[in-house]
């Protein structure tokens, strides 16, 4: 019965010894390290180009395995300005503690125009894309684009002075991009607004171009009306040089030789 016991208690020591040695190995590692040992991401990039978005991603993982925080890694979104900085407009990130997986969804915007801005009596200017969400965006996010043939159909051209570059210009202006019907929107070449805010599409039809003069204001409604003038005029096969939308109550159509 005392060598029963005895041999119980040496079984109960080992066990023990097992566990401190355990608890000791997983010190060593530490928190940190275990912690990304045992962590996964996937990872959708959506419509980003893929080397911005994805460096991104991993800046993601690594510093939500620095801190085990979601709060702390869309804290250094914003604070660094990661949306800006790989052009990513949208994003959701997720953690499943139990199968210890980060999910990442992201998202880029659509790019719309290729935008002039020049100075008065100047022959300076510098570009830029006009993105769906009316944002500016730097022409390096075009090039990416084209390079994974994420982006294949010419853009149009908006050109417009420094000092017109406001938040609700670029707001209307994507706005009634996006509102052209796919059909219209193909045949946009340049838009124009001068230093008086008289907006001006240049459409080409059967590579032939069209003048529209939008004048100041209610584009949205006037568009409805060149959508259903241009495919009128495309029926009689004929070309609009000129179609003068200034005042709505009074379109002025010119034209050219039929196509």
């Amino acid at each position: 019965m005392a060598f029963f016991k005895s041999k119980k208690f040496i079984i109960a020591l080992v066990v023990i010894a097992v566990l401190v040695f355990t608890n000791i190995v997983i010190s060593s590692l530490g928190p940190t390290e275990q912690f990304s040992a045992e962590l996964s991401y996937r990872s959708n990039l959506g419509k980003c180009p893929t080397r911005p978005a994805g460096t991104m991603a991993l800046q993601v993982v690594k510093t939500f395995e620095q801190s085990h925080s979601l709060r702390d890694v869309k804290m250094k979104i914003v604070n660094e300005k990661w949306n800006d900085k790989y052009f990513v407009s949208d994003y959701k990130i997720q953690y499943d503690p139990f199968s210890k997986v980060l999910d990442l969804n992201f998202n880029c915007p659509e790019p719309l125009m290729k935008v002039q801005i020049y100075r008065k009596d100047s022959a300076e200017s510098y570009e830029a894309i006009l993105v769906d969400n009316g944002q500016l965006y730097d022409p390096t996010y075009e090039a990416l684009l084209r390079s994974e043939k994420k982006l294949t159909q010419d853009l149009p051209y908006l050109s417009m002075p420094v000092g017109e570059m406001e938040d609700k210009v670029q707001a209307d202006v994507t706005g009634l991009v996006k509102e052209m019907r796919p059909g219209l929107r193909k045949k946009l070449s340049e838009v124009i607004l001068n230093e008086n805010k008289e907006l001006t599409i240049i459409l080409s039809i059967n590579g032939h171009p069209s003048s529209v003069f939008m004048g100041l204001d209610e584009w949205n409604d006037k568009l409805v009306k060149l959508d259903k003038i241009v495919n009128y005029m495309e029926l009689k096969e004929k070309i609009p040089a000129i179609i003068n939308l200034t005042n709505s109550k009074k379109v002025v159509v010119k034209f050219k030789d039929k196509f």
